[in-house]
């Protein structure tokens, strides 16, 4: 199984910044695309920035030029720098993979797995 566990978020003031991290583990082969998404009180879940394998990167139109998303693959971990953070960002904020693992028999599986997810605070 592929685990995927957040940590990074906390209260910040309005134009502060945030580092999100998000470690991967398990037996991974391969991975497509790794995401971040957010969550805010009452409303769906939705997507905030993606990575692909070959490093290209989409933002939301609301993150552009304020976020970045990377990863270093050498320490499994994606991450999310947020630099002039608004109100409107505060929200829970996850971390999605999919991508192939290799299972306990040696077959490889597809896995598309969740982080817990990391509380985001932006206090006006």
């Amino acid at each position: 199984q592929v685990q995927l566990v957040e940590s990074g978020g906390g209260l910040v003031q309005t134009g502060g910044s945030l580092r999100l991290s998000c470690v991967t583990s398990g037996n991974i082969f391969a991975i497509d695309i790794m995401a971040w998404y957010r969550q805010a009180p009452g409303k769906q879940r939705d997507m905030v920035a993606t990575i692909t394998s070959n490093d290209e990167r989409h933002y939301v139109h609301s993150v552009k030029g304020r976020f970045t998303i990377s990863r270093d693959a050498a320490k499994n971990t994606l991450y999310l720098q947020m630099n002039s953070l608004m109100p409107e960002d505060t929200a829970v904020y996850y971390c999605h993979g999919d991508g192939y693992y290799r299972d306990s028999s040696g077959y490889f599986r597809k896995f598309d797995s969740w982080g817990q997810g990391t509380q985001v605070t932006v206090s006006s």
